[in-house]
Formats: structure tokens, sequence, C-alpha cells
């Protein structure tokens, strides 16, 4: 049989078609994330918000015409407070399991108006140690592990997270230990002056407990926006909201830097349950300032912490929002702080105001209930009043019913206490010291307290 040329050409057509057929296009790669300023992105969620300005915050300054208040007589503007036991239909809750229902409604109006809501899922992430070394604090001998927690970032490989995470265990501990978990910096430690007070690490190793530091800068920067001393960029489009987000600007009730700190904590408390050497069922929290605001979300968030020791949180932390004096919400909406909360946190300092709030501080430490909870404070003459030692007080009162319910005690009283009483005969703690914006002087009554909630091993009779 003869084939024509013509005849031939549909044939050929089609052996080119299956045999050479071109390869699919590849995906195109995820732009990189979004730079911005702090301000512009400030800027950016205000428009998203519908919101032209917003009041301005008070000034530390006590010169300035708009000094922050320190008077007492006008701190209480807004003197009614949500009612923890009410549920939302207004039924008032009156037991154990009615709490869990209201639980569940506080939960949600932090996530949605002031913290922000973590993505329901997040990435994985993997521990590794990096380095283990021998060493003393003080005189007892310790272990130091240095580790890295990679986060999986195969979604947008543009940001990558690596969570900075040191652990100091007793080298001869008879058993697992409690360890006590911070938001801070690993600095090497230092011989003791003449007659200086031990640092609250040698303070836990000698009672046979563990310490850990989590660096908060490694989950998430401590800023919206811009660039850092390294020239890189950071902002709430890299770390790990950033990686969530894969480099987009977030929306007004996407998760801050506090919840992102705490979901550091929470994946750092993930390791200490794979390490023998850790009772994780005794794992404490603690931060000072931004990072007491960090570990009070974290203790009211993460059920599994045992203990929180919070040092002079102020607002955003365990400070009543609607209180006026010192720092106050319009502070802590403005573009260097905004970042910490959710965009809708923003709404509050105008056109709402704090009276408008769904929730406020007293609830964050019920959501503790009923683990134990330290309320640490500095005094008015050194820290200075920006942190609003009395808001903080009566934020851990205005929790004492939910603690009652659940048969846990409270502070026992709602009346401001002289500074240096230490009102530790129940589950809710509070101190003022003499000293500064530091947890320092506060350790050892910390301990004294915490000691009956916590446990070391006990070292058997022939070691």
């Amino acid at each position: 049989m003869r084939f024509s040329p013509v005849a031939m050409v549909p044939m050929l057509l089609s052996v080119c078609a299956s045999g050479f057929a071109a390869d699919p296009p590849k995906p195109a790669d995820p732009p990189k994330p979004v730079q911005s300023t702090a301000q512009e992105d400030h800027k950016k969620m205000l428009e998203q918000l519908k919101i032209k300005e917003i009041r301005r915050g008070a000034d530390g300054n006590p010169n300035s015409v708009n000094a922050a208040n320190k008077d007492e007589s006008k701190a209480t503007p807004y003197p009614d407070l949500p009612d923890p036991l009410t549920l939302k239909d207004g039924k008032k809750v009156t037991t154990a399991e009615q709490w869990k229902e209201r639980r569940v409604e506080i939960v949600e109006d932090f996530d949605r108006e002031v913290y922000g809501r973590v993505p329901k899922v997040t990435p994985k992430v993997t521990w590794e140690v990096k380095e283990s070394t021998k060493e003393k604090v003080g005189s007892t001998a310790v272990t130091t592990k240095k580790l890295v927690g990679t986060v999986d970032n195969t979604s947008y490989p543009h940001v990558k997270v690596e969570i900075q995470l040191t652990l100091t265990l007793p080298a001869d501990a008879p058993g697992p230990v409690p360890v006590i978990l911070e938001f801070g910096f690993a600095f090497p430690a230092r011989p003791l002056a003449p007659g200086a007070a031990k640092p609250w690490t040698q303070q836990l190793i000698e009672k046979g407990w563990g310490y850990a530091i989590l660096s908060p800068g490694s989950i998430q920067a401590d800023t919206g926006g811009g660039k850092a001393r390294d020239g890189s960029y950071q902002g709430l489009t890299t770390g790990i909201i950033g990686l969530c987000n894969k480099g987009q600007p977030r929306k007004p009730d996407d998760w801050g830097a506090l919840r992102a700190w705490a979901w550091g904590a929470s994946r750092a408390l993930d390791y200490f349950e794979t390490d023998k050497a850790v009772d994780a069922k005794q794992v404490g929290i603690e931060g000072l300032s931004r990072y007491g605001k960090a570990a009070i979300v974290t203790m009211a968030y993460d059920e599994r912490f045992a203990v929180g020791l919070i040092g002079s949180s102020g607002a955003g932390g365990v400070k009543l929002h609607r209180r006026d004096y010192g720092e106050k919400v319009e502070n802590v909406a403005g573009s260097g702080e905004y970042h910490w909360m959710a965009g809708n946190y923003i709404k509050y300092a105008g056109p709402l105001t704090a009276k408008d709030l769904p929730v406020d501080a007293h609830e964050l430490v019920a959501l503790c209930a009923p683990r134990p909870v330290f309320i640490s404070v500095g005094s008015l003459q050194v820290e200075g009043g920006w942190v609003d030692a009395k808001g903080m007080f009566l934020a851990g009162a205005g929790a004492e019913p939910v603690y009652k319910l659940l048969g846990k005690k409270g502070m026992g009283t709602g009346e401001f206490p002289k500074q240096e009483t230490a009102l530790i005969d129940g589950e809710i703690a509070f101190r003022q010291h003499e000293g500064g914006h530091t947890v320092g002087p506060n350790w050892p009554t910390f301990l004294t307290w915490a000691s009956r909630y916590i446990k070391a091993p006990e070292k058997k009779a022939n070691d």
C-alpha cells in the first residue's frame, strides 16, 4: 500500500503530539514577604478596620501635657468589669462543668478582639540538640543543652524560623525534674559579687529544679516591620506569623506577637515531653514586661503549664484594660506596640474605648484557673507607675471567683496591700517588691509559694 505525502501529514502531527508533548508549566514561585515599616503596616491595618485615626496614648514623661495619669481618683473611668461567671445568654455559672462552657466564650473574645487567632494548623517543629555541655551553676554541677526547633517551611520557603532554646538541669538529679521556662536571653554565668543575691537560675538549681530560656525573637520579631541591625527585614510578614500567612499582611483577627511567642513556648513544652530528664507535668512559665505579657498569655491558653510567674506585665498583660493609670489601651494600639495584639484591638483606641472590650485582664487570669499564678511588680518609687501595680492586683482579685468555683483560693482581699506584703495563701499570689523593673527580688517568695505545687524528685537514702 502506498501513502501520499498529503495523507502522511495528520499521522506525523499525531506522532509529534503524543511523543513530544511540552512539559507542564512549573508553578510560579510564591512572592517574597511584603516589606513595610511598622508605621506603614499599622496604617494598612487602620484601613482594613476603616479607621482614619486613633487617640493618642499617654506619655511616660511626667512633664508632658499628655503625661500618663498617676492620680488614683481618676484611674477608674470604667469601673464595671465583665463578669467571668456569666454566660453570654445571661445564665450564671455555678458549676465547674458550666465554667468549661464559659471558658470557651472568653477564649473566643480574646482570640477575636485582643490577641488574635492562631491558625488551626501550624507547621511542624523538629527539635535538635546542637550542643550539650557540663558546667556549674554556683557549686552545683549541671548539664546545659542548646536546642534549635526548626519550623517546617516547605509551604513557604521564603521565611525560615529556627526557635532558640537552652535547657539547664542538675547533673545528678535522681529523676525527672521540674523546669521553669523563661522568655528571655541566655547569658554566661558570672561570679557573684560579695553580698549579692543569688541569681534566679542558681536558686532553681539549688532546689533541684531546672530552668530553660526561650528566645522570643527567634519565633517572631518584636516589631511590626522594618530593617534589623544586620540589614535583614523583620516584621509581621516574617517569623511564624509571616510563615503561616505566606508573607502577606495580617487580617484584623490574625495573631500578634504575644500569641506567637506563647505558641513557641508550647512547642518548647512539646520538646520537654520527649526529654526523660524533664518532668513535663511540672513546667512553669515566667517573663518580665512584654515577656510577662507573653507569659500570662501562654499560661492562659496552654493548660499544660503548671504554674506562672508574671513579672510587671502591665497593659496587654495582667493590668486591667479599663484602668487609666500609666500605660493604657491607646499606647498598646499605637504603631510601636500594636504588633503584640490582634489588629482588632486597635478599634478600642478609636472609635471604641476600653469600656467596649468584651473581656478584660481579670478574665485572662481566670483562664489559668485552677492552676497557680504569681503576679509580680516593682515599687512605684523605683519602677514607676507605667505598669500600674494596682491595675494588675485588681485583675488578680477579679479572677478570684473563678478560682473559688473550682475549689481554689485567691488572694483573699480586694484591698491593695502595702509594698512587700506577700499575698501567697492561695493559688493567685501577689507581691510588690521594693526594686525596679525586674522579677529579681520576688524570686525567693515565688519559690516558697510555688513549692506547695511543684516538687523536685527526692533523693534515695543511699544517694
